[in-house]
């Protein structure tokens, strides 16, 4: 059976085949052509994060090292879509920085399809909020998207990851966040974020169902 060409279809099926072929091209380009330059040395330093924030957490309360240490300790297996869509529960824990370690209470987060192909990751509740793309990497998959947080009014208009478009005069955005997320053996997943731009040195997000 041959295969259609666009030029064979009607205008509805060739709007239908240009908007998949799009779709597809664009879950299939690489982070890289997506993130600044900042990012990608910010992910590539993403050990050394890790390490400096386990050492700064090390001297904090024991009960939350516990934790810590579980998290990213737990083996990995390869992140199908399968297994990382629906919704978790999910904590954040704040490696270094201002305090040895913080480890927040557990709210809602979701993983889920987006309208470009890939999958969005989302922490749904809490005043600090998560949003944005992730995009196939080895066995895992990298993260860019942006933080922002919800006091007691309505929330304030979500925003994306900047990319290029840094604030006036700086290098970086703050809220902009880079990260790497895994599924592990134990049917958890973590969200390792290196070197934040405010408060810590390394935060890592737990997610279970």
């Amino acid at each position: 059976m041959r295969e259609a060409s666009p030029m064979s279809l009607g205008k509805a099926e060739a709007v239908a085949l240009a908007s998949f072929l799009l779709l597809t091209a664009a879950a299939q380009a690489g982070w890289q052509q997506d993130a600044t330059a900042r990012d990608v040395e910010r992910l590539g330093r993403i050990a050394e994060s890790r390490a400096k924030g386990l050492d700064e957490a090390s001297r904090g309360k024991p009960s939350d090292f516990t934790a810590i240490r579980s998290i990213l300790a737990a083996g990995t297996v390869p992140a199908s879509e399968r297994r990382l869509i629906g919704t978790w529960r999910c904590r954040t824990l704040k490696l270094g920085g201002m305090t040895p370690a913080v480890v927040y209470g557990w709210f809602k987060c979701r993983i889920a399809p987006a309208q470009d192909g890939r999958l969005a990751f989302e922490k749904l509740s809490g005043s600090q909020r998560t949003l944005g793309t992730l995009y196939p990497n080895g066995d895992g998959l990298v993260y860019l998207g942006a933080s922002y947080v919800t006091a007691y009014g309505p929330a304030e208009k979500k925003p994306v990851y900047s990319g290029g478009g840094a604030s006036t005069g700086a290098d970086a955005t703050p809220d902009d966040q880079i990260g790497l997320l895994s599924l592990t053996y134990d049917g958890r997943a973590r969200l390792e974020l290196p070197y934040p731009l405010q408060e810590s040195t390394f935060d890592v997000i737990e997610l279970k169902r």
